[in-house]
């Protein structure tokens, strides 16, 4: 009787240490997910990451807007909103990785993280400059965060070694339209600004394959014109209704919400100009509000879209 029990508690014993060294490795395995070092990301064709899909408005399940266009080895971003390092990071895709940053403008929502980017990168280390392409005004801010960061990068390039070359935002302006050939990447850039507010949207091609990405609130005849043909565009999905909606719901301040409702293009609308340009499929980020059920978006775009539609989460990849 006494070996029976010997071996059942025996047994317990192992089966409670086995579960116990079970849980560690995967506790082990999920903190060193965020830690440790990562092999670049590789991708086989020209694709789209919706890293952040949020807005201008804090949201932990989305992060700021920001989007990845890669291919091969090859990744830049257009925007770099709030948590745009550990979006990367989520996204397998390390921080050094991204080359060059594309700002659709310069609202907050899109910049907020770009000093992130450039030095968590420069940690890598990042050992060139980091290419920043915007509309104009684009210059002084990059001028005004390296500034605002000089002391610490030169103790940091001195005491630690880093590369001070990697370190530094390499600008360039563009008011109205401009194309270059970056890697295997062609990428054309137009101004799609209304109100006044200066703003670009950008086309990415490479192996047949075409991506566009806009911002918040583009004047549609000049995105139409842009995405023309395109596989993919990608654009905000601003659910205006829900303005009226919170405002009939009692809503503090209702003429703030409609003046900063007029700034945006509503999700139906992005629908027309992806019909008018013949796009294959349309991406909707900078979801606002987040929808509580996809058919809040889908049944409205389908009767002015026949496409394939995709409503983002953060760190969805979208090969055309």
């Amino acid at each position: 009787m006494m070996g029976r029990l010997l071996i059942l508690a025996l047994g317990i014993t192992t089966l409670v240490g086995s579960w116990f060294m079970t849980c560690q490795l995967w506790r082990y395995r999920e903190v060193a997910s965020g830690v440790a070092w990562l092999e670049a990301r590789n991708f086989e064709r020209l694709s789209a990451v919706t890293l952040g899909t949020g807005s201008a408005y804090e949201n932990p399940q989305r992060l700021g807007p920001s989007t990845a266009i890669a291919i091969g080895d090859q990744v830049v971003l257009v925007d770099a909103g709030r948590g745009v390092a550990e979006a990367l990071r989520k996204a397998e895709i390390p921080v050094d990785q991204a080359r060059q940053v594309f700002l659709t403008s310069l609202l907050p929502e899109n910049t907020v993280g770009l000093d992130d980017l450039l030095l968590t990168g420069w940690m890598a280390p990042r050992r060139a400059p980091l290419a920043l392409v915007g509309p104009p005004g684009t210059r002084a801010l990059a001028d005004a965060l390296l500034a605002a960061h000089g002391p610490a990068i030169e103790m940091l390039a001195t005491r630690v070694g880093l590369p001070a070359s990697g370190a530094v935002l390499d600008v360039t302006e563009v008011a109205d339209v401009w194309s270059s050939e970056v890697g295997e990447l062609t990428v054309r850039a137009a101004s799609v600004g209304r109100d006044g507010l200066p703003q670009l949207a950008y086309r990415f091609e490479a192996r047949g394959r075409s991506i566009v990405v806009s911002g918040a609130g583009p004047e549609r005849r000049a995105l139409t014109a842009l995405a023309k043909g395109a596989l993919v565009l990608i654009a905000e999905g601003f659910h205006a209704d829900s303005v009226e909606m919170a405002i009939e719901a009692g809503a503090p301040d209702p003429e703030r919400l409609r003046a900063e409702a007029a700034l945006h293009t509503p999700f139906v609308e992005i629908g027309k100009i992806a019909t008018d340009a013949g796009v294959a499929a349309l991406v909707l980020t900078r979801l606002r509000p987040p929808p509580l059920f996809d058919a809040q978006y889908q049944d409205p775009l389908e009767s002015v879209f026949s496409g394939r539609i995709e409503l983002s989460g953060d760190g969805d990849t979208f090969s055309p």
